[in-house]
């Protein structure tokens, strides 16, 4: 397989509707829904409650744990930067600012549908070394999240390291 695609997200949505609205939205393929969970993540820090209705819409009918939350507020307090790592042209020089094309690159590997029904696919960071996990469920049609494995912490931007 190894196949790569450059999922385009319009805006950052900042709730249910917004994001509904999105063309990658769609869920036809486990690179949208992959693409859509760090477009989502990217909401935390103005509001979480909300991330976490957009989340648990990726995940289709089974909803966030409360220890799923705990280790997304884990992840992301005082460290929004990690999500917008993943977004093409952010960089930890610009402390991982948004560009004006949110693009996100998304991979898979030969052994990204090992079990039937699942994906595990690849995003990139701009803040790390090598590519991160998602996972992804398959139901009729339709890919939904199914477990969060990038957001492990990443290089500092700049701007917070005191060492650089």
């Amino acid at each position: 397989m190894n196949k790569t695609e450059i999922i385009s997200i319009e805006k950052i949505p900042e709730n249910v509707e917004q994001l509904k609205s999105l063309e990658a939205a769609q869920m036809t393929t486990p690179f949208q829904t992959a693409a859509l969970a760090v477009a989502v993540l990217c909401n935390y820090e103005r509001d979480a409650e909300k991330t976490y209705e957009m989340i648990n819409y990726l995940k289709g009918p089974a909803d966030l744990s409360n220890l799923e939350k705990q280790f997304i507020r884990d992840r992301l307090v005082g460290k929004s930067y990690v999500p917008r790592s993943y977004f093409k042209g952010t960089s930890r020089e610009n402390s991982y600012i948004l560009p004006q094309s949110l693009e996100i690159e998304v991979s898979d590997n030969p052994y990204s549908y090992d079990n039937e029904g699942y994906a595990v696919l690849y995003l990139t960071s701009s803040g790390a070394d090598s590519p991160r996990q998602v996972k992804l469920r398959r139901k009729g049609d339709i890919w939904y999240l199914w477990e969060i494995l990038f957001l492990s912490d990443i290089r500092v931007p700049a701007s917070d390291d005191p060492w650089a």
